[in-house]
């Protein structure tokens, strides 16, 4: 019964996503050049910098990508994949090349992109990578080499979904990787030298859940759902200071103007948790600070990474708007500050 209920919710949201991401409206643009931010429509946006330059991945077929000199007006390049790879469809059947919420990050001369294969409303699901040595599509030497699946999930093996990927590097230079959607909630796993494997000798660890549970009903009555859901997924792990920042994304994303998406997070002095609220309660026990929510306009804010660019954090995030018929996702990116006891913060 559990299992049928998060299933029937995942399709429902992921249902929803797919009417909001191909539906007619179209985003209030001029062409794909010199878009506005405000007009950039945007789902599970990642931000980073090379050079002079700012680069955006998002969530689209082949994973799309933006680019700007100022994060005010952007352009959209091509994709990062012109054809799915061939693994993709044969691993996850049914996957059509749209792949969502990347992670982008720079290590050691690399680019690395993690990027989701999934099918609605399933658990069947892979997170892949993929590397360049730059982000310049005029630079000789751009290329995107994919590495293949990094972690998969099966439907009856796994109670976990291999989506929503994450790079992390914990204070001795061991990566690890974040990721998790609704079901048991939010992992973290290790990952090999070459990060591009998941370390198959280590069991994922559990770092959030919201996880939902059904009274025992009387004898002839329907079961009723207790408080709380298992919406919980967008794992961003963010290092500062003494402490390891576990930023997650609970309630629903994906129903333009009745979206109920918003933003949580908790801290932990260990890269594996556990990641306590402000509260001291455990994000593994329904746990999470708001960091921030909805409004009038943005009918759900979530899935937001955290990027330092030139010594100023940021928070980058989608929220549905409610000035398009559809509420369509839009990029949104505002600067990050902390409390003097060291709590994160947006206006």
């Amino acid at each position: 019964m559990q299992r049928m209920i998060r299933a029937t919710l995942s399709l429902l949201n992921l249902f929803s996503f797919n009417l909001i991401a191909f539906g007619a409206e179209p985003a209030k643009v001029q062409d794909t050049v010199d878009v506005p931010r405000e007009d950039v429509v945007a789902h599970d946006p990642v931000l980073i910098k090379e050079a002079d330059t700012y680069y955006l991945f998002t969530t689209g077929p082949g994973v799309s990508v933006w680019s700007s000199s100022d994060m005010d007006n952007w352009t959209m390049l091509d994709p990062v994949f012109d054809a799915t790879p061939d693994w993709a469809m044969k691993v996850v059947p049914g996957f059509r090349g749209h792949m969502w919420a990347p992670d982008i990050s720079y290590h050691d001369g690399r680019y690395l992109l993690y990027y989701s294969v999934s099918t609605f409303g399933s658990n069947d699901s892979c997170i892949g990578m993929a590397s360049n040595v730059t982000l310049d599509p005029s630079n000789p030497d751009f290329e995107w080499k994919d590495h293949g699946v990094v972690v998969r999930s099966e439907p009856g093996l796994q109670d976990w979904n291999a989506i929503d990927p994450n790079l992390v590097f914990d204070e001795g230079g061991q990566p690890f990787l974040a990721f998790g959607s609704f079901w048991s909630g939010l992992k973290l796993a290790p990952l090999n030298e070459s990060l591009d494997r998941v370390e198959e000798s280590a069991a994922p660890i559990a770092i959030a859940s919201r996880r939902m549970t059904l009274e025992v009903p009387a004898p002839g009555e329907a079961p009723v759902l207790q408080k709380g859901n298992d919406a919980i997924e967008g794992p961003f792990i963010y290092r500062k200071g003494d402490y390891y920042y576990l930023f997650a994304s609970v309630d629903y994303c994906c129903r333009g103007k009745d979206s109920t998406y918003k933003m949580v997070y908790g801290r932990s002095k260990k890269i594996e948790g556990p990641y306590l609220d402000r509260d001291g309660q455990s994000m593994l026990e329904g746990g999470g600070t708001l960091l921030k929510e909805g409004n009038e306009r943005w009918h759900g804010l979530g899935h937001n990474g955290v990027s330092e660019i030139d010594g100023q954090e940021y928070a980058v995030f989608h929220g549905y708007d409610g000035e398009t018929e559809k509420g369509l996702p839009k990029l949104l990116v505002e600067p990050l500050s902390w409390t003097e006891d060291g709590w994160p913060e947006l206006e």
